[in-house]
């Protein structure tokens, strides 16, 4: 059984275009908050910000399992993908040239309320149409898509100059990446055959199952083994997330406090090249020896790199700290692109809408937590626990992982080079 990497990637499309929203939306509304509407308070910044997890948490399961109760000609996640990117591009794309606050409060709303409609489908489509054993390896190419996203949006803030001082009107900026999205869908629309290509998958899965499997195009309740293994898995997303957005979150603050203005940026480019490195081997890893096993060499490398990052002074050569998260980047991919595929490995195809919302709900919870509780432990003991904290949920997680009995895949006995075929 081999991956086609063409279809992956066009699928990918999906979450490319998620991906380059979020980057824009990350970058140019604290921007606009802080610049246009005179916003300077972190605490009432942080809470506009943090909007988007908050409605996840709700809206991401929601949407998901109503995807997989949806029976078009198009397929169960496209009318989600195609209705949610046109109203979210939209809405992006006219943020800039609003001039009252309340006004846009209510458009980031709509934007914000877009994006949740058609996340979990477009995420829930990777699994729809590959079958179990490969979803690894898929998502490692679904993760390169998205980084693709990221990057694109991140060279179109150098040529719109968005970090230009004093700089309030990005309303080019926006259109020119809710032109991205919509040449993103375009390309999805004209490649993507969702309802042949779930088709087979389901064909696929059946053929491997062996007699004591269930089959996977049938709904069914989870054993009572299953049910405990999904508990840990959703635990040991919550925990490892706690731990590592601790660190993406705040660590600016930390270097300026801490380490005396180390260029943060190079640390935090060293981790994402790191992790986009890291992406297709640690799929083909995951295929040879299982996800567990995979999953638990990278938490305990990611738990290794902060707890190590808390030893670094403003006296340590500045290449240690980038070595520290080149490794964090590595487990963290490691991680990543094995854990999605692990949750909905437990679904049945009529499923992978809802398990799909029930990851993501594990995740955003983790990221409305952690920036309070990490603030909280710095303020009452000071900047030392920063590490020693994201290093202590990420080992937590090593444990809940450790104890998880379902959801891996059954490794795969082929040569290395036959790992890297490509079908047409």
């Amino acid at each position: 059984m081999k991956l086609n990497y063409k279809r992956t990637i066009l699928v990918g499309f999906a979450f490319f275009l998620i991906s380059a929203f979020w980057q824009a939306y990350d970058t140019i509304v604290p921007l606009l908050l802080k610049g246009k509407y005179g916003i300077n308070e972190e605490a009432v910044s942080g809470f506009i910000m943090s909007l988007d997890n908050i409605l996840a948490v709700v809206l991401l399961p929601l949407f998901g399992s109503l995807s997989d109760r949806t029976s078009t000609r198009f397929g169960r996640r496209t009318p989600y993908i195609v209705c949610g990117t046109v109203a979210a591009a939209v809405m992006f794309s006219i943020l800039g040239i609003i001039g009252e606050l309340w006004l846009f409060i209510i458009l980031l709303l709509v934007t914000l309320l877009s994006m949740a409609t058609f996340r979990s489908p477009a995420v829930a489509l990777m699994p729809d149409v590959t079958p179990k054993p490969l979803r690894s390896k898929a998502n490692a190419v679904i993760n390169l898509m998205g980084t693709a996203g990221g990057m694109i949006v991140l060279g179109l803030g150098i040529v719109f100059h968005t970090n230009e001082e004093g700089k309030t009107d990005f309303t080019a900026y926006l259109c020119a990446v809710a032109v991205v999205m919509a040449l993103a869908l375009l390309v999805f629309l004209l490649t993507v055959k969702e309802k042949a290509w779930s088709a087979e998958a389901e064909a696929a899965d059946r053929s491997a199952a062996t007699p004591d499997e269930k089959t996977t195009t049938e709904k069914h309740a989870l054993s009572k083994g299953e049910k405990a293994s999904l508990g840990l898995i959703l635990a040991s997303v919550a925990l490892w997330y706690i731990g590592y957005n601790a660190v993406t979150s705040k660590f600016t603050v930390y270097t300026s406090y801490v380490l005396d203005g180390l260029p943060y940026q190079v640390a935090l480019l060293t981790a994402q090249a790191a992790a986009i490195v890291a992406f297709i081997p640690v799929g083909l890893i995951a295929s040879k020896v299982g996800r567990k096993r995979t999953i638990l060499t990278g938490v305990a490398l990611l738990a290794a790199a902060f707890l190590a990052a808390s030893f670094i002074t403003t006296d340590t050569p500045a290449f240690l700290m980038y070595i520290l998260f080149a490794l964090a980047g590595i487990g963290w991919a490691t991680i990543n692109v094995n854990s999605f595929p692990m949750v909905v490995e437990l679904a049945s195809h009529g499923d992978v809408g809802k398990y799909t919302g029930y990851y993501y709900t594990a995740s955003m919870a983790a990221q409305i937590v952690t920036p309070i509780l990490s603030g909280f432990l710095v303020d009452l003991v000071g900047w030392w626990i920063f590490f020693p904290y994201a290093a202590f949920f990420v080992a937590c997680s090593f444990v809940t992982m450790l104890l998880t009995r379902h959801g891996d895949s059954r490794p795969e006995k082929k040569s290395a080079l036959e790992s890297f075929d490509i079908e047409d």
